[in-house]
């Protein structure tokens, strides 16, 4: 079970307001410009909290799986994003949560927390940032730690495809590209060993699964440094 918050989470009037509207637009204009497949839609949790950890290709899958999913999650969004002219006013306007990349920011961890201990969904990409082209990178243990605070916090692992910067620029020509977003079933992870090398090793080793869980969803194409990840032979395979 959860422990009690010690600074409850909650999401204020005008937020809420906010992504009705940014989330109703951009499901019209995904829906004119893209063709959106979803795939095991079953998995997703209806109630409680988890996290769901997709691949980061470009700037369409933040917006895809928050307008899509089936409840608003919060999310989280790289510190630089917000100082971008009209990227930072969505975020900004979404109530995304600003990490700086691959830096372990203890109040953003906290933030994170609170939103998991409110039982509330948080959309992370654990690369850390955009690739621009299919092909998946290092994933960033800060995730690990959040977790390792928390029990039982379910992973929801999503790949997504179609959603490059060269789909993109289809997309705006109305060429409507397909992109499909698979979900695959949620896992946990077991508690990090307390201190030292172990633990170090324990976290890239946490992080390398969950980031194999994603490639497991994706064509050989969009893996990267995860394409031999020995998961593609079974669905659910324990931590070693």
């Amino acid at each position: 079970m959860l422990n009690p918050p010690t600074k409850p989470y909650s999401i204020p009037l005008h937020v809420r307001l906010n992504r009705v509207l940014l989330l109703g637009a951009f499901r019209v204009l995904a829906r004119l410009l893209l063709r959106v497949k979803r795939v095991g839609w079953e998995n997703i949790p209806g109630h409680g909290a988890y996290v769901i950890a997709y691949n980061h290709v470009s700037i369409l899958e933040p917006p895809l799986l928050a307008a899509f999913w089936p409840k608003p999650p919060e999310a989280v969004a790289a510190l630089d994003v917000f100082f971008r002219s009209w990227q930072a006013h969505l975020v900004k306007l979404y109530g995304a949560l600003p990490v700086r990349r691959h830096e372990v920011d203890r109040r953003i961890l906290s933030a994170m927390e609170a939103v998991l201990r409110a039982g509330k969904p948080l959309l992370i990409a654990p690369e850390g940032g955009r690739s621009h082209v299919p092909g998946l990178r290092r994933g960033w243990p800060g995730l690990v730690q959040v977790l390792d605070r928390l029990s039982s916090i379910p992973i929801m692992p999503v790949g997504l495809t179609g959603t490059s910067d060269a789909h993109l620029r289809d997309a705006l020509h109305f060429k409507r590209p397909e992109v499909v977003i698979r979900v695959g079933k949620p896992f946990t992870l077991p508690p990090l060993p307390p201190k030292g090398a172990e633990r170090r090793a324990a976290r890239r080793h946490y992080i390398d699964f969950v980031m194999c869980r994603i490639a497991a969803l994706l064509p050989p194409e969009y893996r990267g440094v995860y394409a031999e990840c020995p998961e593609f032979a079974a669905s659910q395979v324990p931590l070693r």
